[in-house]
């Protein structure tokens, strides 16, 4: 379901550039004239649908006599900013402020989950008895490149379920929520008001997972209960977070 609503957004974005040409005009001087409406990741996400979609007709729909090679914006560097532990606690303090935004922030800082994750989080993938949290529903399909693993609730994050739980009393299908209906897209409003509050700059709510995951290669949590935690590979998380290691280069730094 998370895909098929990230497919309709990307081929919603395409179509205001790409709905009146032809395949002939799929070339890297209009990938690149494309790429100039958007971010440099967002450019890339919906040219790498385009990719797929001419792929996909090509394969199941009709043989094309030339597959388009689709011009991609280079990918990010790894963003690297993470809060500190007094930099998280003025954020919670401003966060108190919203209550949606103040479940959000906290599941953030505690699972590490991505922001998608975090809007559509159902009660019913809570175990508070068992101390598991899923990130998907039952059954439902999981995306490669966003692996959603259900982990081991922190027992400070358990605390503030139970009390959030019983706040809803039971009328409420989600965790995180505004007045009883599910949250469709980022707080950007009550966000940049609490970062303001909290004197912080320029930070965006993915920060929170890159939080998380510094906190834990920090404290020497092992790299493969780290990725597993957080939906992702030992190798990212070392490319990504590992400097972060108290043992990050000790050896040959010592030789």
């Amino acid at each position: 379901m998370m895909k098929s609503r990230s497919a309709k957004y990307n081929v919603a974005n395409l179509e205001k550039f790409w709905g009146d040409k032809l395949l002939s005009d799929v070339t890297p001087a209009n990938c690149r004239a494309y790429a100039r409406t958007r971010s440099q990741s967002a450019a890339r996400a919906d040219l790498e649908k385009l990719q797929s979609a001419i792929n996909h007709w090509h394969s199941e729909r009709a043989t094309l006599p030339a597959i388009p090679k689709v011009w991609k914006p280079p990918r990010n560097e790894p963003r690297d900013r993470w809060l500190t532990v007094s930099e998280a606690a003025r954020l919670v303090k401003a966060s108190k402020r919203a209550e949606h935004l103040k479940r959000f922030v906290l599941l953030g800082l505690y699972t590490g989950s991505r922001a998608g994750v975090l809007r559509t989080l159902e009660w019913s993938w809570i175990d508070l008895e068992a101390g598991t949290m899923r990130r998907r529903a039952p059954g439902a399909s999981e995306v490669a490149n966003k692996r959603t693993p259900p982990i081991r609730l922190p027992r400070k994050l358990k605390h503030f379920l139970r009390r959030w739980k019983a706040a809803d009393g039971g009328q409420c299908k989600y965790v995180v929520h505004y007045n009883g209906q599910p949250i469709l897209r980022d707080p950007w409003r009550s966000w940049k008001e609490a970062c303001k509050a909290a004197g912080l700059v320029g930070v965006h709510p993915h920060v929170l997972r890159h939080t998380r995951a510094t906190w834990m290669v920090q404290r020497g949590v092992p790299p493969w209960q780290a990725a597993g935690y957080l939906g992702m590979t030992v190798r990212v998380l070392e490319a990504t977070y590992g400097h972060h290691s108290p043992d990050w280069q000790a050896e040959a730094a010592d030789i």
